[in-house]
């Protein structure tokens, strides 16, 4: 079951392992030859272009260089999200905003009261940030312990997190500020804007800008991390359109007439129009930052170099102490006291998407710090003290690992219909499907009162269609309370004899055989010309003088159109595409997937009644 977010979570999954490797390395590295392993990272390296130029070690430029395209891809997911995922529904961008600022508060103010009188306040920061890539590796061990929903509710906590935490960075831990480099930052980021409100799409001028303004701010004293996250939530993501779809068609036909340089640089160029910028540089930078540049981090900041005495100062260290309370008890209270307090007070208009034990699995699971945990150390610490915020922040990736076990382990010990409830919640799910059933107009399989409808958009041409329909014949043989609607959706630029098929369907549904018709038309999908139709139309005993008027005169074709309409309003731009009670399903149409998307809107809906 692929999907943008999916697509995503298995990357950040993948990475979590070698993240956790890379931070193994980094400490045996340390404590077997301690001396290389600063030396190393502290080699300067210098890039000059005439009298000017840049010069930082190794450490520097993985953490203020390598780390700015970790935050841009961080960036990216935030803004997909925000005009494709979850939170293009507004309301929902309110509560894990606030979740993510007291899950961030609290901890702060924990770690505040333990330092009050040593003078180390200064590392509050240290105590504030989610690590996302080792959250959702872990979101990922508990498996189906944790609903679906929940990766994006921490998701977009960590996403707050983390543009908290790099405000912070900019503010409270950069170095002295020089004015003019800073304004000039400013007027690069008005330039990047004025380009972006042009509608100007290449993307090599951005990647300039972006670098000019990275420049700016290293030379401005402000960490220059943030220009990733900046560039990211400035990158547009939108689904491909038909028209975008269908013009690319034409480009490729084009292409296969007169296959020449030019009319291929075209067609690339069209292709790369029909899909967002987002989802293309998600693509090409995702991975790196995953399984490279973030491990990379790891190696060059986690080595810490353990002795008894060491061991011994960090155990009564308020630095460790207040890092480690900070996340393992002050991330949970954070997100789950301002969850329940929000939903309190807005009397359930916002409420989670998931149910309230799985907040709390969540917040425990924010309380793994690691990454932008170790940068703000960095930069707020060093020597001794550097060495016992490190120790605090390993420390508490264990600590609240093991007080998510045990919420999981405690929720699975609940009867079924608790335990749901404390996974799933009772929160109304986000609706893609425009567009609503009614029983009156759309051809329903099934009982009309089930508890979960499938909804169909489909092309009788469209061969995956037809690999689709054995799948939706078992689905509908299983439990017996669902109900399926078939809606048209012709792909004519593709596919010639879809729009007729389509409207045979419908001709046949005025005499009461739209089904017979439907299962013969998917049956034989290479044979959809007018005298098929006419021959499909005797077989399921309809009649032909009557059908054929009815073909020839369009009968069907308004039918036809009002579902294409609707299914450009849920953004369908291709066939198969399915809906479970209205919610769209991402990704693979088999029986496991499918069966999978429908147990769990039961289970939802089961809760709603």
């Amino acid at each position: 079951m692929r999907t943008p977010l999916r697509d995503f979570l298995r990357t950040e999954t993948g990475s979590a392992a070698v993240l956790l490797a890379a931070t193994l390395a980094a400490l045996v590295w340390a404590n077997v030859a301690a001396g290389s392993y600063e030396s190393f990272w502290e080699t300067v390296l210098a890039v000059r272009l005439g009298d000017a130029g840049i010069s930082l070690d190794l450490r520097e430029w993985v953490n203020s260089g390598l780390m700015t395209l970790f935050f841009f891809v961080v960036g990216l997911e935030a803004r997909r999200e925000f005009d494709m995922g979850e939170l293009r529904e507004r309301r929902r961008i309110a509560l894990p905003l606030i979740a993510g600022v007291f899950g961030m508060v609290v901890p702060v103010a924990i770690f505040l009261a333990v330092n009050a009188g040593d003078g180390e306040l200064h590392g509050w920061g240290t105590a504030m940030s989610t690590d996302t890539a080792f959250a959702l590796g872990m979101l990922a061990l508990f498996g189906s312990r944790l609903p679906e929903s929940l990766r994006t509710f921490i998701l977009t906590v960590a996403v707050v997190d983390d543009f908290v935490a790099l405000g912070v960075i900019a503010v409270a831990y950069s170095g002295s500020i020089e004015v003019p480099a800073l304004l000039a930052g400013l007027g690069i980021l008005a330039v990047i804007l004025l380009a972006r409100a042009a509608g100007l799409r290449r993307g090599g001028v951005y990647a300039l800008l972006a670098v000019a303004l990275w420049v700016a701010l290293l030379k401005s004293g402000v960490d220059p991390v943030v220009t990733g996250l900046a560039m990211g939530l400035l990158t547009y993501a939108y689904p491909a359109s038909r028209g975008d779809l269908e013009r690319a068609s034409d480009l490729f036909r084009l292409f296969r007439e007169q296959p020449t340089p030019e009319l291929e640089r075209t067609l690339r160029a069209g292709l790369a129009t029909a899909i967002s910028p987002n989802e293309r540089l998600q693509q090409v930078y995702h991975p790196w930052t995953s399984y490279v540049i973030v491990p990379l981090f790891a190696l060059a900041n986690a080595g810490i170099t353990f002795s008894g005495e060491q061991l011994t100062r960090a155990l009564h260290s308020p630095v460790t102490l207040g890092i480690v309370l900070g996340y393992v008890l002050g991330k949970p209270v954070g997100i789950l006291g301002s969850t329940l307090l929000t939903t309190a007070f807005s009397r359930g208009r916002l409420r989670p998407p998931v149910g309230w034990g799985a907040v709390a699995a969540g917040g425990a699971i924010a309380g793994v710090g690691f990454t932008v945990s170790l940068l703000i150390a960095t930069l707020a610490f060093e020597g001794p003290l550097l060495d016992e915020a490190k120790v605090g922040i390993l420390a508490a990736v264990v600590c609240a690992s093991a007080v998510t076990w045990v919420i999981t382990r405690l929720i699975a010990l609940m009867p079924r219909t608790g335990r749901m409830r404390a996974l799933l919640g009772t929160s109304e799910s986000i609706i893609d499907l425009a567009a609503s059933v009614d029983v009156e107009r759309d051809h329903v399989r099934g009982p009309l009162d089930a508890l979960v409808t499938v909804v169909e958009y489909g092309d009788f041409e469209c061969p995956y269609c037809g690999q689709a329909e054995p799948v939706v014949r078992e689905l509908l043989a299983g439990a017996g309370d669902i109900r399926y609607v078939w809606r048209h959706l012709p792909l004519n630029d593709v596919h010639p004899h879809a729009q007729l098929a389509a409207e045979a369907a419908e001709a046949a549904g005025l005499q009461g055989a739209y089904w017979e018709m439907h299962d013969l038309l998917l049956a034989h999908q290479g044979a959809l010309k007018i005298h098929d139709l006419l021959k499909y139309a005797e077989t399921v005993g309809v009649d032909g003088e009557r059908f054929e008027v009815d073909l020839r005169a369009r009968a069907g074709a308004v039918r036809v159109s009002e579902d294409v309409d609707s299914a450009d309003l849920s953004g369908v731009s291709g066939t198969p595409t399915f809906f479970v009670n209205g919610r769209r399903h991402y990704g693979a149409y088999d029986i496991a997937s499918l069966k999978e998307a429908v147990r769990a809107a039961r289970e939802r809906a089961a809760l709603v009644r």
